[in-house]
């Protein structure tokens, strides 16, 4: 056995944890890989910063939902989601979930975006071969959760970029992007009262307060229909087009 200690008190005496607020840090690995850590009640989480969290690979792939997208296209007809995989599946997302909190964290919202897109990505996947309907769901109803952080952090890249109108763009198409998803679980009705629709509205606001942008050309466009105005429409239409929504 080794003379190492096996414990991680001095890790854990050193970087405390406090109930409420999210602890990520940034490390070097033994070879000077960069890894990510997020201090949790009783321990430390350390991830790595590409492919799966915990560096696992599947057959050459780089993730689980990458390996099983394969799979799928080899087996046909055949493929399938038995238990195994589930569990599988279910780890990744829990893995990127953990990821995606320290990038967002961190303000590197690049691959935050980008982590949140892979999880979309597995969402859609399981719910086409899920198992069962209520496997679907216990997925699904994170959906919007995962899609307001994918907006926020896209919003905040341009935001980054000095580019508060595309900002205000990108969030009203996720807006329209995370209604469809309440349609599509006829669940419309609670869409205005979605604690994410709340907050990303409170951010658009918050943006065009701050930066004093005066309307979209979107909404530019719905006034000018709303009034009939249709040669101005065309004209805000072209702009659009032309602008991408600018």
């Amino acid at each position: 056995m080794s003379d190492r200690p096996q414990h991680i008190d001095d890790l854990l005496n050193d970087w405390p944890f406090s109930t409420g607020q999210i602890l990520v840090r940034q490390i070097q690995g033994s070879d000077g890989r960069e890894l990510l850590q997020m201090r949790v009640d009783m321990g430390i989480i350390q991830m790595e910063v590409s492919g799966r969290p915990d560096g696992a690979s599947f057959e050459g792939s780089a993730t689980y939902y990458d390996y099983l997208a394969a799979l799928s296209f080899a087996e046909g007809e055949k493929f399938q989601l038995d238990e195994d995989r589930c569990i599988e599946i279910d780890r990744e997302f829990y893995q990127f979930y953990h990821r995606r909190i320290c990038w967002l964290t961190l303000k590197r919202y690049e691959e935050a975006a980008k982590d949140a897109q892979h999880t979309l990505s597995l969402m859609d996947f399981s719910s086409a071969y899920a198992p069962d309907d209520e496997w679907a769901l216990l997925h699904e109803q994170y959906r919007p959760f995962v899609l307001f952080h994918k907006i926020q952090a896209l919003a905040l890249i341009q935001l980054e970029e000095s580019d508060p109108e595309a900002a205000i763009n990108l969030i009203d198409q996720g807006l329209k992007d995370m209604e469809a998803v309440f349609e599509k679980h006829d669940a419309a009705e609670h869409f205005e009262e979605d604690a994410f629709v709340i907050k990303l509205r409170e951010m658009r606001e918050s943006v065009k307060e701050h930066y004093e942008l005066g309307p979209t050309l979107t909404e530019q466009l719905a006034d000018a229909i709303a009034a009939e105005q249709y040669e101005l429409a065309a004209e805000l239409r072209d702009r659009i087009d032309h602008h991408g929504g600018k």
